[in-house]
């Protein structure tokens, strides 16, 4: 059976390490030029200045999926409480029966709790998560466009 819950950043950050390569293997753009080599210091001040929501889904205990998220007013309405999301992934075990529905669902019932007016998720294009979110009754608002140009 696979739960959802809110957890703590250091906790689960420690954790999820062994499968953050998983993680960027699979859905990393660019990555031949750009290694996986997260701020953990960023992380951490902005968890500790409350602004982190991590929640995870568990297998009998055994970490297989979740959402990092960044609560904070919006940078042009102040006065918007916003949920923007950084990461999501589940592993591929468990896709395809509704565990990123039941994850989702727990990020906006946390959201909720914590006073959030509007969230902000993005999919891949190259591994749409569209569906899960049309689903979630979650309307699609923008695009985002990369191009290398580094050497």
């Amino acid at each position: 059976m696979i739960t959802a819950q809110v957890e703590d950043w250091g906790p689960f950050i420690q954790e999820a390490q062994p499968l953050l390569p998983l993680h960027w293997e699979e859905l990393a753009l660019n990555k031949d030029k750009v290694p996986l080599d997260p701020q953990y210091d960023i992380y951490n001040a902005r968890d500790d200045a409350g602004q982190v929501i991590v929640v995870t889904l568990r297998e009998t205990g055994r970490l297989v999926g979740y959402f990092i998220g960044f609560i904070a007013p919006g940078l042009h309405y102040q006065t918007c409480l916003t949920l923007t999301m950084d990461i999501f992934w589940t592993h591929p075990d468990v896709r395809g029966g509704f565990s990123g529905v039941k994850l989702f669902r727990l990020v906006e019932k946390e959201a909720k709790r914590r006073g959030v007016h509007r969230m902000f998720y993005g999919s891949k294009f190259h591994k749409d998560a569209s569906r899960l979110f049309e689903f979630l009754k979650m309307e699609p608002v923008e695009t985002y466009y990369s191009k290398w140009i580094g050497e």
